[in-house]
């Protein structure tokens, strides 16, 4: 077959309209080039809650355009070599067209690259450094082959929330989608142990707390990690829109203890399934832990 028939097949099967939470299908035959970037919809900023009640453009979820408000994200290239060492080159230009070079730091970074393939596996979070010209740059190596999504979550200087904007990256290769784990409350990683309290629900601001514990005992002593106990982004099965939560209260609050709770609100726009990525930092190390969650309609019941 055509390889960039086939590509055109994974475009049009693993994109769906925005508002859908359908799952990703069955096998899929080998990729060859770059999809072509493009928008995937209307796409608002990332979600910022702490606990207030949104109003709707708040709830909008972030990611699913190359584009919004003037700012645009472009990458040098679209492509990568699963299982090799790589780079992602990326510029984000401005209202002016030019590269945007002022920004506001947020969680002690200028800017917040999230990579993961479109079945929801992958997961990386990674910290670019960019260049006077505006040029950003960052290591990247993918496992395996697939359709990926690329996430830049940055707030320009002067503007009073972040934006998130995002872009197809492909690493050429037989992919068979693996299926979304079912819903669980808890999940584990390198021996340590995540549990979730608290339930997703569409249209309003949902407090999720997620305990670390190892060995069966409750950990009280994370370390500060983008200046906050844990960071949490959550992604929605079907179109990778992307809700980017952040941690009730503040590193230095009496009531802000370092473990094993980790509280967050997160604005859910729509009833579906979503993966919910935790990173947090103990003994001087940066684990992810991943869990599934299904977000039901107000006034609904799992």
């Amino acid at each position: 077959m055509n390889p960039l028939a086939t590509v055109g097949t994974f475009a049009a099967g693993l994109l769906v309209v925005f508002g859908a939470a359908v799952g990703v299908g069955g096998a899929v035959g080998p990729l060859g080039a770059a999809v072509a970037e493009q928008a995937h919809g209307a796409g608002g900023g990332s979600t910022e809650a702490h606990g207030e009640a949104p109003s709707g453009a708040d709830l909008a979820p972030g990611g699913l355009a190359l584009a919004q408000d003037g700012y645009a994200l472009r990458l040098e290239r679209s492509a990568v070599v699963a299982g090799q060492p790589g780079e992602v080159r990326f510029t984000i230009s401005g209202p002016d067209d030019r590269p945007v070079v002022d920004l506001t730091p947020t969680h002690d970074k200028d800017l917040h690259l999230i990579v993961v393939r479109r079945d929801l596996t992958g997961y990386q979070h990674l910290h670019p450094t960019r260049d006077a010209t505006g040029l950003w740059t960052v290591p990247l190596t993918v496992a395996e082959p697939g359709p990926y999504k690329v996430f830049a979550d940055f707030q320009p200087a002067g503007r009073d929330r972040s934006l998130t904007l995002g872009a197809d990256l492909t690493a050429p290769g037989s992919y068979t989608p693996t299926p979304v784990p079912p819903a669980s409350p808890s999940a584990s990683v390198d021996g340590y142990d995540v549990s979730l309290t608290g339930r997703l629900t569409a249209g309003t601001s949902s407090r999720l707390v997620l305990s670390v514990s190892k060995d069966g005992r409750p950990v009280t002593d994370l370390q500060p990690y983008l200046a906050a106990y844990g960071h949490l982004v959550a992604l929605r099965d079907g179109d990778l829109a992307y809700l980017h939560v952040h941690p009730d209260g503040e590193l230095g609050d009496p009531g802000t203890r370092p473990g094993p709770d980790v509280t967050f609100y997160a604005d859910v726009p729509a009833a579906a399934t979503y993966r919910l990525f935790l990173d947090f930092q103990h003994a001087g190390v940066v684990r992810t832990a991943e869990l599934t969650a299904v977000a039901t309609p107000a006034g609904g019941s799992r």
